[in-house]
């Protein structure tokens, strides 16, 4: 339980730094009475459950493959989590050979019966039923282990347990990059005592029965493309024209975001019946227009805000320059090591954020703990000066990346005004074109709730 004594506060405050804004619907159906079995889909590795871990004032013990059990230091970081091994077919041992089906399913009858005993004593569970991780914008078909688990669990009690399995949908909008968001979107909980008839004919029925309702729970409540050429295109429109599609978009959630991602789908795959050629025609002239942005270094949003910009934002470029240098020469070292770690570390993408928390929580504390000591020994002589240096750290690295992205965005409005004076008539075409396609886009939503309203 070393996780929960030790390892949680710090675990939550990486969670919090690493991303910008974790949002979570309805984080009462995470803090009911247990027993709980929680069941979730899992694009981003170890980002998955410790997202939930740190919302929950139970404890959780998750199910994790057993190839993480392997390494005797990350067996002892997972079972310091509370984590339990289940056994893949495929990456089963015995002996140092490949285990036989049977060897596999003793070895998880074994998990299962540590996971009764947990459910018996009113506790939490989580498991990934999809069973393995990829960071893409898909549910991956569910295995049954889950279900079996709740309603093994159940019938051990005459189906009087009280266990319910809540479904939860992880959404993230960038999952490997720093300072980006997440929406935990929690399901209404599951009764697992209401399949205690189907389980009475068939347990094997009702396996499949419960986890078509966990798999139905997810689905509504994430964003799920069919390919990955579809997700791309969804996540142009959205970032260029989503203000413009969603103008009642409420900057103080997420939920309005994973909305417009979801209706985005469905009008798409509503024209692709209805309209399909009216829909190739649209997503050429889109490629075609930025395509052309990129071939002259421009950006969309800078071409729409090209006028943006305020003397007063000048002045706070000025005068914050020295906050941002000191920002940039306190925290560059452990920022960008974690980066470059994951980067060399593997080429998987669902790997890249738990490498760079992990390291990060390595590498700040450590920068920090160096540079407080050189500054008390050489400098201050005065531990309350030192806690005022240390205390600027954070803040100012804060502030460093705020004051990045301000001065990204206007050296961006610059180059698109350079543009303009240089080849004017380009620049009024590009307007003219996006015009168009803003036009286009309002026809096309206002065509598709016209025609959803009326099937």
């Amino acid at each position: 339980m070393l996780f929960y004594t030790v390892m949680k506060p710090l675990v939550q405050v990486a969670l919090r730094v690493f991303f910008r804004r974790i949002e979570i619907r309805h984080r009462e159906r995470l803090n009911q009475p247990g027993p709980l079995l929680f069941a979730g889909n899992h694009p981003n590795t170890l980002m998955d459950p410790l997202l939930t871990a740190i919302q929950t004032r139970q404890p959780v013990a998750f199910l994790a493959k057993s190839t993480f059990f392997v390494n005797p230091v990350v067996r002892a970081i997972m079972q310091s989590g509370n984590s339990i091994p289940i056994y893949r077919r495929q990456d089963a041992e015995v002996g140092g050979a490949p285990a036989t089906p049977e060897q596999v399913a003793a070895q998880n009858e074994a998990v299962f019966g540590r996971c009764y005993d947990y459910l018996d004593h009113g506790g939490t569970i989580m498991i990934f039923p999809e069973g393995t991780s990829v960071s893409e914008r898909r549910l991956r078909p569910l295995k049954t282990g889950a279900a079996r688990i709740a309603l093994g669990a159940e019938a051990r009690h005459d189906f009087k347990l009280g266990l319910k399995v809540v479904p939860i949908a992880t959404n993230y909008f960038d999952p490997s990059r720093f300072r980006s968001d997440v929406l935990l979107n929690v399901a209404p909980p599951i009764r697992v005592a209401d399949y205690a008839a189907a389980y009475a004919q068939d347990p094997e029925a009702a396996a499949d029965q419960l986890t078509d309702a966990i798999r139905e729970a997810l689905e509504r409540r994430l964003v799920i493309t069919r390919d990955a050429a579809e997700d791309a295109f969804v996540q142009q429109v959205e970032r260029t024209f989503g203000s413009h599609l969603n103008p009642d978009d409420d900057p103080n959630t997420l939920y309005d975001n994973f909305q417009l991602s979801q209706t985005l789908l469905q009008a798409l795959a509503w024209f692709e019946q209805h309209a399909p050629t009216r829909l190739v025609a649209m997503r050429l002239q889109f490629q075609t227009y930025l395509e052309d942005l990129r071939r002259h270094h421009l950006t969309d949003e800078a071409l729409e805000g090209q006028r943006r910009g305020t003397f007063a934002g000048l002045l706070n470029l000025f005068f914050g320059a020295p906050v941002w240098l000191y920002g940039v020469l306190n925290n560059y070292l452990p920022y960008i090591l974690p980066s470059l770690i994951a980067k060399r570390a593997t080429k998987d993408v669902e790997f890249v954020a738990p490498i760079m928390l992990v390291v990060g929580m390595i590498t700040f504390p450590l920068a920090y703990a160096l540079q407080a000591a050189a500054v008390q020994h050489y400098l201050t002589h005065d531990w309350r000066l030192t806690a005022l240096y240390v205390l600027s750290l954070p803040l100012t690295g804060f502030y460093a990346l705020s004051y990045w992205n301000t001065l990204s965005a206007r050296l961006e409005r610059l180059r698109v005004l350079r543009f303009f004076r240089a080849t004017p008539a380009l620049g009024e075409e590009l307007l003219k074109r996006r015009a168009g396609l803003v036009q286009h886009l309002e026809e096309a939503r206002k065509e598709y709730l016209a025609g959803r309203a009326n099937t």
